[in-house]
């Protein structure tokens, strides 16, 4: 747990426009839109493009895979450097409180949709393509890729999707908001040449699904970026990089191809995912990109718990699919020269937030009929507020899903979460009920329960989570997706 103080400061006497309230921006930019375009908003959340502003930022989102802070040098990591992901650091803006899921699913989805996985119903671990029956369906979702897309930015993802099954939906990203794609399919059942993400990967593009010969997957996923951005250098874009480094399995690299134990290759998939981070700031300083691009590194979730490294000679306590600090608060950097002053910042935020961020450097409005969790952090991002709109953020997850006759469903209809402010976090089980509370600024390991405490100060803390739990079911929602013929590969309901 790093405590450090905001050290950049914000830009006084901001522009008119910039000081306009979340409510106030979303009626003036969708007031433009409609008297320019005539249209209104559809039912699934789709906008029409509107013309792009010239001060529209290109947005490179990387999120790495299994991956906490203990393998970033920049914090506080030992045995490991990663020079290039410390450079964006040094020159941009560093969070100590930002939170992730603790697994990949619900993470995915929620910085997809700006929705908490109780609202979505993705609360667990839910591989599409090797389980089927389930899957991300377009029509019941609104992703920042749509609205991107809507607002004249050109769109791509590569890496990692892994919530449709692109046998039956090969065109799934497109729905979503994505011009173009280039990703590994997940691990379809029944297909084994889908297993490989790495050496003679098995990849998905609109040209279908195929493998790549002697190809290393990461260099496929980073090439096909820069070319992206190469040829769209003219307009705003999208460049999404849900990586497939760190996560298992453990393999050589190009650059190491002859490390043996499984923790020298798993460090050595941490410097290559840095050499892949500083290729694509490569080139787009090679393309004289850098002063109208923000680009954003984090990860989905906490380090495998054999590979968990120290900070400070301690081990985190926790890691993936653990609900600890160490599974859910991950490294956050967001690089934007001219446009995101350098510094650290103990501001609150989670994944939900990045859909209306998105939204606000686009200037466009969020959809309608969607209710988003998420809180701009573009003002804080511009230097406008020393602070987040956050008073709070939450992070939820477990297990694998299960079926039942209606479909997907969470182990239990309430999944365990935890929410925290600056100081205090609390834990929740399946009935629901608040189990612990800790003090991170005494107790970052989160060791002593103060849930029995008589002490005022804890008091008020439980009091403060309870409210903000009071405004939220009591009951999970499920997946939704409209159903369709059953295949041979899917799952059978377990009641």
């Amino acid at each position: 747990m790093h405590r450090s103080r905001q050290t950049h400061a914000p830009i006084s006497n901001p522009a008119p426009s910039a000081a306009l309230g979340t409510q106030q921006l979303r009626h003036v930019t969708w007031s433009k839109a409609w008297a320019v375009c005539g249209v209104l908003l559809g039912i699934c959340g789709a906008l029409r493009p509107v013309a792009a502003a010239p001060e529209q930022p290109n947005i490179i989102f990387i999120m790495v895979d299994d991956l906490g802070k203990d393998w970033i040098s920049c914090y506080g990591a030992e045995g490991i450097q990663t020079p290039h992901i410390d450079h964006l650091a040094a020159n941009g803006m560093r969070f100590h409180n930002a939170w992730s899921m603790p697994q990949c699913t619900p993470t995915r989805v929620t910085l997809l949709t700006g929705q908490y996985p109780w609202r979505t119903g993705w609360v667990n671990h839910w591989d599409v393509p090797r389980w089927g029956v389930g899957y991300f369906d377009w029509r019941s979702y609104t992703t920042f890729a749509s609205i991107l897309q809507s607002a004249g930015y050109a769109t791509a993802i590569a890496g990692k999707w892994q919530i449709n099954d692109f046998r039956l939906e090969p065109n799934a990203l497109a729905h979503h908001g994505f011009d173009e794609w280039c990703v590994w399919t997940g691990f379809e059942t029944g297909n084994p040449a889908s297993r490989e993400r790495y050496a003679d990967p098995y990849i998905h593009t609109r040209r279908g699904s195929q493998t790549r010969p002697g190809a290393f997957g990461p260099d496929v996923y980073c090439d096909f970026l820069i070319d992206f951005l190469g040829r769209h250098k003219d307009q705003p874009a999208l460049l999404y990089f849900p990586m497939a480094l760190t996560h298992g399995p453990l393999v050589p690299t190009p650059s190491e191809p002859d490390v043996r134990r499984p923790t020298d290759r798993f460090r050595a998939m941490v410097r290559y995912t840095d050499q892949l981070v500083g290729r694509l700031t490569q080139a787009v300083r090679r393309l004289d990109l850098a002063q109208r691009t923000i680009l954003i590194f984090t990860t989905d979730n906490g380090t495998t718990g054999r590979l968990r490294g120290t900070i400070g000679g301690v081990r985190p306590r926790g890691g993936k699919a653990s609900k600890f600090e160490g599974g859910v608060c991950q490294p956050l950097i967001v690089h934007g020269p001219g446009r995101v002053p350098p510094g650290e910042t103990d501001a609150l935020t989670d994944l939900s937030d990045w859909l209306p961020t998105f939204a606000e450097w686009a200037g466009v409005p969020l959809p309608e009929r969607r209710t988003i969790d998420g809180k701009s952090l573009a003002p804080l991002l511009a230097g406008r507020t020393s602070d987040s709109a956050r008073d709070w953020i939450l992070a939820m997850g477990h297990g694998p899903a299960r079926l039942d006759a209606r479909g997907v469903r969470g182990q239990n209809d309430y999944a365990d979460r935890v929410l925290r402010d600056k100081r205090y976090k609390v834990w929740l089980d399946k009935a629901p009920q608040i189990t612990a509370l800790y003090d991170l600024s005494e107790d970052p390991l989160e060791r002593r329960n103060l849930l029995t405490s008589p002490a005022s100060a804890h008091r008020a803390a439980l009091a403060k989570f309870r409210a903000i739990l009071a405004h939220q079911p009591d009951r999970d929602a499920r997946p939704r997706y409209t159903p369709r013929p059953p295949n041979a590969w899917d799952r059978k309901p377990t009641d």
